[in-house]
């Protein structure tokens, strides 16, 4: 059953907590998993959660630390030592601790290294410190397990014992030759099933899906998605073999890129979340709300430019709303597809080829919705054939140019290396409803002669 947070929970930790009763509360959290802890400890006031953080062992509070919250971690490692700090990370992977320490000042980061008794792990981390952390190198960890092409089964299976000390889940066994370069891998089939005097060179398979270092995390997401991996070794510039993603940690990458992307959509140029400072949402939502400002602003001055139109056929201006809303509608739904594709590594065939798939869509929905419209416009609305043969005829065009900047603008922007889901926002829906406006009175200019 999943874990949920209620109020008398809250009440009956805060009470044991002012009450110092640490038995009690070491035994209630021992049926507890970490996560569920974190968000126990969001719940708290930040010298409650410290205490808690404090009654327990570093077993559990080192994986409690990578559940928290950014913001309450930060706090709950300002009250620790740097000595303290240290201990907690030797409980963690080398990818999950360089993450920690990553987000510490310079000068602290540098004294917990320093305090870190594992020389090796202090090393790793290290290691791991000096790659973009959108990058496989970022994203990996040095926990693996391998073996060298030129040992048998028996010295194999010995090896592996002492390297899985380290590794909490073995997903694959890697085989490298005596540089380190990255051969293939081994089945655990094969291993159980065959002399312990084979050698290894006989029975690994040469094939294995790899990663640069430098390959961008969204790549390595694509990748593993693409051929259903759990983890994935990673290489340098020379084959050699220094690490391997693992799912839990494209997982995120998903989360975090699915997060970007919504946001972006919304009109929010910055990663924010809801319980951020009036300030930092602000300066998220203003850049697009004021594009989106100008641009009505020249739709208003494009609407202007038809003043004679009023004059003659007032009628034409009720439809504008609905003009601008299907511009806006129908755009967004070419963009979103167009951006699901490219996210997805999914769009096929040229640029071309998919402009005139997208003119024949748009075509077909025009007319069928712009039948209705010159249906509903007479019998509902009571306007004349002519009226509503005029707005017909712009829904079937603003539609069909709707669709082809709802298309083009996202191919175009990932072209440049800008990411795509810009398109499904306020940008391309303003773009559309000045287009449609411009386009919806020059076509009735041109039928009705004003």
């Amino acid at each position: 059953m999943e874990f949920k947070i209620n109020h008398e929970l809250i009440a009956q930790i805060q009470k044991l907590i002012a009450e110092n009763h640490e038995k009690e509360l070491i035994t209630l959290f021992e049926e507890f998993h970490y996560a569920d802890i974190a968000e126990i400890m969001e719940e708290l006031e930040i010298h409650e959660a410290s205490f808690i953080f404090n009654l327990l062992d570093s077993d559990k509070t080192a994986e409690i630390l990578l559940e928290l919250e950014e913001e309450t971690r930060n706090k709950i490692l300002k009250r620790l030592t740097p000595k303290e700090i240290a201990e907690e990370l030797v409980e963690l992977s080398t990818d999950d601790a360089a993450d920690i320490i990553a987000e510490l000042p310079v000068e602290r980061k540098n004294q917990v290294i320093s305090e870190m008794e594992d020389v090796e792990h202090a090393k790793d981390i290290v290691e791991l410190l000096r790659y973009d952390e959108d990058t496989a190198g970022g994203l990996m960890a040095k926990e693996l397990v391998k073996v060298n092409e030129n040992w048998n089964v028996l010295t194999c299976v010995k090896e592996m014992r002492t390297q899985a000390e380290n590794v909490v889940r073995v997903h694959s066994i890697y085989v490298v030759d005596d540089e380190n370069r990255l051969k293939g891998r081994l089945s655990l089939k094969d291993l159980l099933t065959t002399s312990t005097k084979t050698p290894i060179k006989d029975i690994y398979i040469p094939r294995v899906d790899y990663v640069n270092v430098d390959t961008k995390d969204v790549e390595v997401a694509r990748i593993m998605q693409k051929y259903d991996l759990e983890a994935i070794p990673v290489v340098d510039e020379l084959g050699r073999l220094v690490g391997r993603v693992t799912i839990d940690d494209i997982v995120d990458v998903i989360k975090e890129e699915a997060d970007k992307d919504y946001q972006l959509a919304a009109g929010i140029s910055q990663d924010v979340e809801a319980d951020d400072s009036i300030f930092q949402l602000t300066r998220a939502r203003l850049p697009w709300l004021v594009l989106a400002l100008f641009g009505g602003l020249i739709a208003v001055e494009v609407s202007s430019s038809f003043q004679s139109a009023m004059d003659q056929y007032k009628v034409l201006y009720f439809f504008t709303p609905l003009i601008a809303a299907m511009a806006g509608n129908v755009g967004v739904q070419s963009s979103a597809i167009i951006v699901q594709g490219l996210a997805n590594n999914t769009l096929g065939g040229t640029l071309w080829q998919r402009l005139i798939k997208e003119v024949s869509l748009s075509l077909l929905n025009g007319l069928f919705l712009a039948l209705l419209l010159l249906l509903g416009s007479h019998f509902v609305v009571g306007v004349e054939y002519i009226i509503g043969f005029t707005v017909a005829i712009s829904l079937i065009s603003v539609i069909v140019i709707a669709s082809l900047i709802g298309t083009f603008v996202p191919i175009t922007l990932n072209k440049y290396g800008i990411d795509p889901a810009l398109a499904t926002g306020p940008f391309i829906t303003t773009s559309n409803d000045i287009f449609g406006i411009f386009i919806y009175f020059t076509i009735a200019r041109i039928i009705l002669g004003f």
